[in-house]
């Protein structure tokens, strides 16, 4: 698929993850869990989506601090304040199984993470606009 291509595909599906973010973050009975693995997968694929339209190649991971530092290994300008993203890579993987997990997501903030999408999808889309396609 043409690198472009990709980008577009990734950002589609990045604000799929934000639209669930989004319908369940004001529902008390939402699990923090499911939020914050939206909010990842969301962040994610944005990133992914910055790699691919510069035709950065990038390995299947849901490490968000491996995907800043090949961002910025490659020379894309990538802002302090986007830093926060990588405490959300747990939510990909760890603790999506609450009951081995339990306690260690008692500070997660739901509208940080909302915020935090909403600030990598403004830096993605401005990447992207800047970036002409293939």
């Amino acid at each position: 698929m043409p690198s472009h291509k990709l980008a577009q595909l990734l950002l589609r599906k990045a604000a799929q993850d934000e639209y669930v973010v989004l319908k369940l973050i004001e529902h008390p009975e939402s699990p923090d869990e499911i939020i914050g693995f939206h909010a990842q997968q969301s962040i994610e694929k944005l990133f992914k989506a910055v790699l691919a339209a510069r035709g950065i190649r990038f390995r299947k991971t849901h490490d968000l601090l491996e995907l800043i530092d090949l961002l910025v290994d490659n020379g894309v300008a990538f802002p302090d304040e986007l830093e926060q993203a990588r405490f959300l890579t747990p939510f990909a993987t760890d603790f999506r199984y609450e009951e081995f997990f339990q306690g260690s997501i008692d500070s997660f903030d739901r509208h940080s993470a909302l915020r935090c999408i909403e600030n990598v999808r403004c830096w993605a889309e401005s990447n992207l606009r800047d970036k002409p396609p293939d």
